[in-house]
């Protein structure tokens, strides 16, 4: 059973019987719930949306911080979780480099490393920070906000909706704002880049960086920067390729 510490960082806890998880950050003012249209396995591994501070179930408690404090503070209630089985890590736009930094910090720390980081839409911290929002104004920014709720499937009307994503999604955006590596260093395990043909926001063009860090694959996938919501069969197919038990990570290919 796990501790209330641990437990606070899941939506539901990992099944003791999966063989191995695939560790989901959630996009820029989002929480967990963002992967409720994921399936619950994909592959051989379970599918566990990480759930941060000051949102949904966690809403009393403050913001993270930085993605290093975040990165800090989840491996230090759960690191020793990572010790049990496989695992993975998957992040999106603005959870892709929380997700990264915690795999620096599992490196840093000895801890087995993830079987594969999965980057989606995102260029590598030695390249940002980039990105259409980190310049919106607040009304802008609202703007978005009520179109993202769409494509969660909420209702974009709902006023209070966005004012309370609008909080979050700023201290989200100051934390993206303040991540940078002024150069690359290394990580213990392989990395697939996933752009999107039809992504404005992040082109996939941009992410050639992430191969100075690890052996780096690309994948081009059909859609825009928000089709990974929907998990649509083209990502699916990958993740489930990549994250079979025994699979040896596969030769890079250019990531320009």
């Amino acid at each position: 059973m796990m501790n209330p510490e641990q437990r606070r960082w899941f939506l539901r806890e990992p099944s003791p019987d999966a063989r191995m998880l695939l560790l989901c950050m959630p996009y820029s003012g989002c929480g967990a719930s963002m992967y409720r249209a994921w399936p619950a396995t994909i592959g051989e591994a379970e599918v566990v949306p990480l759930q941060l501070p000051w949102r949904e179930n966690r809403i009393r408690e403050p913001h993270f911080g930085t993605y290093q404090e975040l990165a800090k503070a989840l491996l230090d209630d759960v690191g020793e979780l990572l010790t049990a089985r496989p695992y993975a890590l998957f992040g999106h736009c603005g959870g892709a480099l929380p997700a990264f930094e915690t795999v620096i910090q599992i490196a840093r720390r000895g801890l087995p490393a993830p079987r594969r980081y999965f980057v989606s839409s995102q260029v590598a911290p030695q390249d940002g920070p980039w990105g259409r929002f980190l310049g919106l104004s607040e009304q802008e920014l609202r703007d978005e906000i009520a179109g993202l709720l769409t494509a969660m499937g909420a209702a974009a009307s709902a006023g209070e909706l966005v004012d309370l994503f609008i909080e979050v999604m700023e201290a989200d955006l100051e934390a993206n704002r303040q991540y940078y590596y002024g150069q690359a260093g290394s990580v213990p395990c392989p990395i697939t880049a996933l752009g999107w043909s039809d992504d404005v926001e992040v082109p996939h063009t941009l992410m050639g960086g992430w191969g100075a860090w690890a052996a780096t694959e690309k994948k081009v996938l059909p859609g825009t920067h928000y089709s990974f919501l929907d998990a649509p069969p083209e990502l699916i197919g990958v993740l489930a390729d990549r994250l079979r038990t025994g699979s040896q990570p596969r030769e890079p290919e250019p990531a320009g």
